[in-house]
């Protein structure tokens, strides 16, 4: 099915300039990005299907579109997720094999965490290596991710018996570049106990302002390019942020302001927590000292996410007598691993909020209230419910590992479970502490996509745009392309 009407999609072919996105996985970090660039791109067609049955999208969707997007003429751009098989899209629409074909990596399947070596389908990994081939521009997410893919294609192709094709990370690596995702963050100041508001307005040298949306920072002011730019330059040469860009980070910050405030009403769901008790009571009456360390899980109930490991953490602190809440978000799938069930009951009232919100009102509203945000991740390749956690002023615990490194400076990594633990134990202890703690980011501010050493906002729609190395931004990489 496709999310624009047949007068919208008239009005666009009418453009001088026709950007074709199809989304074959519509949910999710896939559902937000695409979403965004339907926003703030004018002349742009949006297909999608439902996220469901992955592994079928994955399969069959290019069949389906071939036979479901029309042909136009003004088409000049093809952006797509690599869930698409963009080989056989190509293949049965040259029409649309012709145009300039981008495509984009939230994840990639050669290096995914499967339960077991056998489970993993060799087709899958198969086609987005193909799909590189037949693509203009590969973007990675994240250079975790872009390096673990690339690295892998030699090893993966040795699965093949014999009459193996040689050098293909050769041909693939001189069209890949890494453009980190990028996020719109919510106004959330209304929802913010008093000390994070005080911390916020620390870090951001902000007065109060009645509920605008707070200033965010640019590390170094560059030329302001709006999405009308878009997709200048597909081989720019990378840059770097010197210390000096650095140092003027803490004086940017007071200069910028570009936060977009969401409107509740376009992140209405069916989906209900099950288990939710108001997190404002909890901060009602209660000191930084006495109030107990609220820690949140905001990640989907899947194994890669391993919640084995985090609730085996969690009885741990309940095994020591210690006093703590906690909030497992995150959506669910058809299979939910039986530990959430057990955690939950055997957590009892240590639990303030169990299951996926309803709004994306609510879901900062929880973590706006919570103390600490953990991952156990065993696959990761960007995380955005650890930014927008940080952003709400959690301190996060991320995994020594995959994309974490990247993005959060070392403080906030352990390497073991066990170090895990001994960190909740402390803030268990002293939760205080962690409430008076300034979050130390690495390069940029942490309202913004971390470790960047570029950032572009859209001059005209106020939205966070990041990109590394100078190389531009999704947005870009669309617009100026004519």
């Amino acid at each position: 099915m496709y999310r624009c009407s047949q007068e919208r999609i008239c009005e666009d072919l009418k453009g001088p300039m026709s950007i074709l996105i199809i989304e074959a996985f519509y949910g999710g970090s896939h559902k937000q990005l695409v979403d965004l660039l339907q926003e703030e791109l004018e002349y742009c067609v949006l297909y999608t299907l439902p996220a469901k049955k992955w592994h079928w999208r994955a399969r069959t969707s290019a069949l389906y579109f071939s036979q479901n997007i029309p042909a136009s003429e003004h088409y000049r751009i093809l952006f797509a997720s690599s869930v698409l098989n963009l080989t056989e899209l190509a293949a049965l629409r040259p029409d649309l094999g012709k145009l300039k074909k981008i495509l984009y990596f939230h994840e990639n399947q050669l290096v995914y965490p499967v339960k077991k070596c056998q489970e993993r389908d060799f087709q899958y990994g198969y086609n987005q290596i193909l799909s590189c081939l037949v693509a203009d521009v590969v973007v990675f997410n994240s250079v975790f991710n872009m390096e673990s893919f690339l690295t892998s294609i030699g090893k993966f192709m040795k699965l093949i018996p014999d009459h193996r094709p040689k050098g293909l990370e050769s041909i693939i690596r001189p069209k890949c570049q890494v453009i980190y995702f990028p996020i719109r963050f919510p106004d959330v100041s209304r929802f913010m106990p008093k000390h994070k508001a005080a911390h916020l307005q620390k870090i951001l040298s902000l007065k109060g302002n009645g509920g605008v949306a707070p200033s965010m920072a640019l590390p170094f002011q560059q030329e302001q390019r709006g999405s009308e730019n878009l997709l200048k330059n597909f081989d720019s040469e990378s840059g770097s942020c010197d210390a000096a860009q650095q140092e003027n980070l803490g004086r940017s910050v007071r200069q910028e302001s570009y936060l977009k405030t969401f409107s509740s009403s376009d992140n209405s769901s069916t989906h209900h927590g099950e288990h939710k008790r108001n997190p404002c009571n909890i901060l009602a009456g209660a000191d930084d000292q006495q109030r107990p360390l609220h820690i949140v899980w905001p990640h989907r109930w899947e194994h890669d996410k391993d919640p084995e490991s985090f609730f085996k953490v969690l009885m741990h602190l309940k095994d020591l007598g210690l006093n703590f809440h906690v909030s497992v978000l995150g959506e669910t799938f058809t299979d939910v691993p039986g530990i959430f069930s057990e955690s939950k009951k055997a957590l009892g009232s240590s639990v303030l909020h169990w299951g996926y919100l309803p709004s994306k009102d609510e879901y900062f509203q929880v973590l706006c209230t919570a103390d600490v945000v953990i991952s156990t991740a065993k696959h990761e390749f960007f995380g955005v419910a650890m930014l927008e956690a940080v952003y709400c002023g959690c301190y996060p615990l991320c995994p020594k590992d995959l994309v974490y490194p990247e993005i959060f400076p070392a403080e906030y990594l352990y390497s073991t479970p066990e170090q895990l633990s001994k960190r909740l134990q402390n803030f268990c202890k002293r939760p205080d502490i962690v409430r008076k703690h300034l979050y130390k980011c690495k390069c940029v501010h942490l309202s913004v996509c971390f470790s960047l050493n570029t950032l572009l906002v859209s001059e005209t729609t106020n939205t966070i745009v990041s990109f590394p190395d100078e190389q531009g931004s999704v947005l870009q990489m669309l617009t100026t392309h004519r």
